[in-house]
């Protein structure tokens, strides 16, 4: 049964009042004006993707991967429709059996897009919460196993690392996008890891050589090169508001990607927590190691969305299409925008950016009561 989603429009192309007819899990047509029965809001906006997601509501996906599903019926509260399940840096044998346990679980709610491993071809220098142990093991038998992971979408990469643009070239040619990320590299590492074929940056400004005028690191290699895609944690935690300001103005809001690196902590009050099986001190606005280390985040895409929109002057039009649009190109997906043909992945929001309803295949997955 076909229904309409009446409210401003957030289309490929800019912002218009109307309604999205929805029919068998597409979007059917687009209206210029809302018709009775029409479900009205202010927003409707296609479906947050969130590229990098640990856990949430008290479930940690490296150590319960199993319950990924249930992780899938509580994400589009926060507006979310598709999600890519984050394991940090792990062994091989590790990593297969949660990829295993990932697709034995299928979710109902919003959709696994893929997987993506965090890791372990990363800097030993720049680990943040990751086992360094674990780092320094990685091998050419571990990436062998890697490669050969069928739902994989999306892999971090230290692009100094030895046999890194090797790795990274072959990875794209199976069609796995690479993010560079907890890299000690300096610009010309960071502009060859590009050169071999790296899309996105994995939460700028964090496990990375930051900008100054001599040396513009990983950070000024980031800002600069149109070819990549910023994965960027906007809790003001990770990222200070004018950081965030700073990203947007630099690279423009059609290259930056809003992402959570939530963990188990996220949706849940303050207390203990894991991460990836360590235990994580949660407060108010973080998750850390007990060294004060931040492990992850507590954010949610839609108070993302709400802190970009506040905070890189660009308002809700911009801060929606960082969580849909830019994710969703950079991993090559049909959702993420609003268009005849795309699948019904949507949000309906308020003026305050607040989620009303969520929509996966045009299917009700979550109303605000």
């Amino acid at each position: 049964m076909a229904i309409e989603l009446g409210g401003r429009i957030l289309l490929p192309d800019g912002v218009r009042p109307g309604a999205v007819t929805v029919e068998r899990g597409r979007i059917a047509a687009i209206h210029q004006h809302a018709p009775p029965g029409a479900r009205r809001a202010a927003w409707v906006a296609p479906g947050l993707i969130d590229l990098q997601v640990n856990g949430g509501f008290g479930i940690d996906l490296a150590t319960r991967p199993e319950r990924v599903g249930e992780l899938a019926a509580r994400l589009p509260a926060t507006g979310v429709t598709g999600f890519l399940p984050t394991l940090i840096s792990a062994a091989a044998d590790d990593f297969e059996a949660w990829a295993a346990r990932i697709a034995a679980a299928p979710p109902a709610g919003a959709r696994v897009v893929g997987l993506h491993l965090e890791g372990p071809f990363l800097s030993p220098e720049r680990p943040g919460a990751h086992d360094v142990a674990i780092i320094r093991a990685a091998d050419d038998s571990c990436f062998e196993r890697m490669l050969a992971l069928a739902a994989l979408r999306l892999v971090t990469i230290a692009p100094e690392r030895g046999g890194a643009l090797d790795r990274i070239r072959r990875l794209v040619a199976r069609g796995v996008a690479v993010s560079l990320g907890h890299t000690a590299a300096d610009l010309d590492q960071m502009r060859a890891g590009i050169d071999a074929g790296a899309c996105l940056v994995t939460h700028l400004y964090n496990a990375m050589t930051g900008f100054s005028h001599r040396a513009p690191g990983a950070v000024g290699a980031a800002l600069l090169d149109p070819r990549v895609a910023l994965g960027l944690i906007a809790d003001g935690v990770h990222s200070h508001p004018a950081a965030v300001e700073l990203a947007v103005r630099a690279a423009g809001a059609s290259r930056i990607a809003l992402v959570t690196d939530a963990m188990a902590g996220a949706g849940m009050p303050p207390g203990r927590a894991v991460l990836a099986g360590r235990e994580v001190v949660v407060d108010a606005v973080s998750a850390r190691l007990p060294d004060g280390t931040l492990a992850g985040s507590i954010l949610t895409l839609d108070q993302a969305v709400r802190n970009a929109a506040a905070w890189s002057g660009l308002g809700a039009e911009a801060a929606l299409r960082m969580a849909s649009e830019v994710p969703a190109r950079a991993l090559g997906l049909a959702a993420g925008r609003i268009a005849v043909g795309a699948p019904a992945d949507l949000v309906q929001l308020d003026d305050e950016l607040h989620v009303e309803a969520t929509f996966v295949a045009g299917e009700p997955v979550y109303e605000r009561g």
